[in-house]
């Protein structure tokens, strides 16, 4: 008896999407592998004399960090002033609008801050990291290093890591105060109110808690970005047109998981 056309389309979708799933563990299980090596990596390395080197390090901070700051002070500053009119739009409905300073303050350094950073960050150096690694790959450059005896997870992975987890939160903290300080020069220009008096219900809105939460946030970004881009660029198949696909591969995945943890630790911080 032939299956209808109805059965076989359930059963395409229902075998595609196992592969999907099925997949998606292994990734997941590949980047649990990649961290706990680099943990390994870290903390063990010196013990065994195989330390990671400090200039790789400071030159993946670099091109992580100090080269990101125009971008990210020009994306703090218009998220600054979106908020500050988008504010003072609606609470200017309820004839609140002196109010716009509480919601500035707590989304610029709760989320968007953080948010936009971590976006920005796997755009630019997520990417560029999965690029790198793929092309290692097919140039067979990973398994020269094996050959040489060098550890590509030492070599590679474990420096792009430190330098996300020292500059994402360094870029975060930019952002916060360029977002702060733009967004209260629109309200002082808007609403009359002197940058003084601003600063004032800043520092009286916020805690230490409400930065330890944007800071925290910032680290698990950009743990996912770089394990993200390593898996994927590790994965890559074909010439450079895979490399094309793992970089876009790596964008999507790093951005998807940034916002899903997004809502996931705010859930839990404030049923807390």
């Amino acid at each position: 008896m032939e299956s209808s056309p109805s059965n076989n389309f359930l059963h395409r979708a229902a075998e595609k999407t196992g592969r999907t799933v099925i997949a998606g563990i292994e990734e997941a299980g590949t980047c649990g592998v990649i961290l706990a090596q680099s943990f390994y990596w870290l903390f063990i390395g010196p013990r065994i004399r195989q330390p990671v080197r400090l200039n790789h390090v400071i030159t993946q901070m670099v091109e992580i960090g100090l080269h990101a700051i125009f971008i990210m002070t020009i994306m703090g500053a218009t998220i600054g002033v979106m908020l500050a009119i988008q504010g003072i739009y609606a609470l200017r409905l309820f004839g609140a609008e002196s109010r716009v300073v509480i919601g500035i303050a707590l989304s610029t350094v709760r989320e968007f801050g953080p948010l936009i950073t971590a976006i920005m960050v796997a755009a630019r150096s997520g990417s560029g990291l999965a690029a790198r690694i793929g092309t290692m790959k097919i140039n067979e450059e990973l398994d020269a290093l094996n050959v040489m005896g060098i550890n590509p997870v030492r070599f590679l992975v474990v420096p792009a890591l430190l330098a996300m987890v020292v500059m994402v939160p360094a870029l975060t903290l930019l952002s916060i105060y360029v977002g702060l300080y733009s967004a209260g020069l629109y309200v002082q220009w808007e609403l009359g109110m002197s940058m003084t008096a601003f600063t004032k219900d800043i520092i009286n809105i916020l805690s230490l808690d409400d930065l330890l939460h944007g800071l925290g946030k910032s680290l698990i970004f950009a743990v996912l970005i770089a394990v993200i881009g390593v898996v994927n660029g590790a994965s890559v198949k074909g010439g450079a047109e895979g490399v094309g696909k793992v970089t876009t591969h790596a964008v999507v995945q790093s951005i998807a998981a940034i916002v899903i943890t997004d809502m996931v630790f705010a859930l839990v911080v404030t049923r807390l």
